[in-house]
């Protein structure tokens, strides 16, 4: 009956010293606290970048002088393609999210629904025709117009020599006019470099 208990015990300290080391440590920190723990894009990357961008846009003189020029009125902004060139997965959606909220907000520019949310407001749209009453119902081809699109791209050029790595980002973003096609703003920002220095020791 001893050894039974001996053996029980001894499994029973196992099974918990097996859940104790596979208890992660987790430390909350700020959202702005700037961590690199593997060398590649993350989220200070996306919001140093998103400023940057944000930052050059308003204070472009086109678009300063756009409402000046058009009665009070604020650009229409449309967000394309903003494409990932770079050697990693990153999630693009983040940044022109950023993007978006930050230009809303400052008043000064006006964003339309892109491609792919267009579907879905479309389809409530084409639902309110047969189904919603005629005085809440809303009127199809009644849709505000973009006056420019913005697009852009990531890209990365890397460097290497033995253990040391050095990764730079590119992001650069274009305001396109819709109509006749002209660039009107462009913002290249190479400001994000990393360099990473690996350890030959092996755990």
């Amino acid at each position: 009956m001893n050894r039974y208990a001996g053996i029980f015990c001894v499994c029973a300290l196992t099974l918990l010293a097996a859940g104790c080391a596979s208890t992660p440590s987790v430390a909350r920190v700020s959202s702005d606290t700037q961590m690199d723990l593997s060398g590649y894009w993350n989220d200070t990357d996306v919001r140093l970048v998103a400023e940057d961008i944000v930052k050059g846009c308003l204070e472009s003189p086109r678009i300063q002088n756009y409402a000046k020029e058009h009665n009070g009125k604020a650009p229409v902004v449309i967000v394309g393609s903003y494409r990932n060139q770079s050697d990693e997965h990153i999630d693009t959606s983040i940044l022109t999210k950023k993007l978006e909220a930050a230009l809303i907000n400052s008043g000064k520019v006006d964003f339309v629904a892109n491609s792919s949310e267009r579907k879905e407001l479309n389809d409530e749209l084409e639902y309110q025709q047969s189904h919603a009453s005629e005085d809440t119902a809303k009127n199809l081809a009644d849709e505000t117009g973009a006056d420019f699109m913005m697009q852009g791209s990531v890209k990365t050029i890397i460097d290497s020599n033995g253990k040391t790595m050095t990764r730079t980002y590119f992001v650069t973003t274009e305001l396109i006019s819709i109509e006749s096609h002209k660039k009107i703003w462009m913002n290249e920002n190479d400001s994000i470099k990393k360099v990473i220095s690996r350890s030959s020791t092996r755990m």
